[in-house]
């Protein structure tokens, strides 16, 4: 070949080369910060919830909860008078939802039109994670600190069981088919339970997955995704119980989601990373997106296919004493917020 052709060949060729390494590139990073939602405010927070139809989300914020319009990014109301709140569960009726008070020990009913409070129902101590079972009509309330479940009659707004679990309760999911899963987090372990008859059926041991707190379901697929400390995040057969794979997620994770859409598992971890999951083929991590430090806490809007997590701005850390060994620093006032994660818009200018 002349080399005049061969060299303009060779470049031809390295142009294509570094093309389908971009193409690649791209095609494994799908996700990007897309905007800071400011809400303001003091205290901390826990659980955050996305309902996709209405266009809202509600975020767990010390004794209230801010309900967002995502369409917007601005408040548009708040459920108040509690003490500590940590979960949100949402009736299918489109009507009702529940917040779990640990503060008081209580769940609290609201109404989703005007989210003023319906009723308050005492739970256990601490409840914390929780989930509304579709089967039955029952809100399950994990309390954190009596080890217990409070099983809630949606129709009567009451306790209608209470069934002790092995250790600390997490974050539970619902599969749609009358059985709820639950990280134990002090057994490292996976409960199921039969929202039918309200008992466990089983436990099951995760391997090298260490104090899982966010579990998210593949439902159509029968898959769970826990993540745990360690980095590491267990898929979890949800009908044998094995563990399938531990892909590598980022350090002190806090909750994790799932795209019945797109076949993704997420993980929200405190180190500021969102770990990308490729839920379809092989477990395989296809991006590690920096979010900001803290932003341990997430949910998943599936009409959307967005991602909301939350963060905020932190003072110095007090001086530990006997009676707070492992003191936490302040929160600085009105610095909470909402990072929003969505596709690249446009992959092929993002470098």
């Amino acid at each position: 070949m002349h080399p005049a052709r061969l060299a303009s060949f060779a470049r031809a060729i390295a142009a294509a080369s570094a093309l389908l390494c971009c193409a690649s590139t791209f095609a494994q990073q799908p996700y990007q910060v897309l905007d800071h939602w400011k809400i303001g405010g003091t205290g901390g927070w826990d659980y955050l919830l996305a309902d996709p139809d209405a266009h809202l989300l509600y975020l767990t914020h010390g004794p209230r909860v801010e309900v967002v319009d995502t369409k917007t990014g601005k408040v548009v109301g708040a459920i108040t008078g509690m003490k500590g709140t940590h979960g949100v569960a949402l009736n299918t009726d489109g009507k009702v939802g529940y917040v779990s008070d640990g503060g008081s020990n209580n769940v609290v009913v609201f109404d989703r039109h005007d989210f003023h409070t319906i009723t308050t129902i005492p739970a256990g101590t601490n409840p914390d994670g929780m989930i509304f079972e579709p089967v039955t009509k029952t809100v399950w309330a994990f309390n954190g600190r009596s080890n217990d479940v409070s099983v809630i009659d949606t129709a009567t707004n009451t306790v209608v069981a209470t069934i002790k679990v092995s250790g600390k309760p997490e974050f539970p999911v619902a599969d749609g088919k009358g059985f709820i899963f639950d990280n134990i987090e002090s057994a490292n372990s996976i409960s199921k339970f039969d929202a039918k008859t309200k008992t466990l059926v089983d436990t099951w041991k995760l391997s090298d997955c260490d104090s899982p707190s966010g579990l998210a379901m593949d439902e159509a697929h029968r898959k769970l995704f826990a993540v745990c400390d360690g980095k590491k995040m267990a898929v979890v057969d949800a009908d044998t119980g094995k563990q399938i794979a531990t892909p590598a997620i980022g350090q002190g994770p806090d909750a994790a989601g799932f795209s019945a859409r797109f076949r993704l598992a997420f993980a929200s971890a405190g180190d500021g990373t969102l770990t990308v999951v490729d839920a379809a083929h092989d477990y395989k991590v296809l991006e590690a997106l920096p979010t900001a430090p803290r932003a341990r806490t997430m949910a998943y809007d599936s009409a959307a296919d967005r991602v909301y997590l939350v963060t905020a701005q932190f003072g110095a850390t007090p001086a530990a004493t006997a009676d707070v060994p492992r003191p936490r620093p302040a929160v600085v006032p009105d610095s909470f917020e909402v990072i929003v994660v969505g596709r690249n818009p446009d992959n092929r200018l993002k470098h």
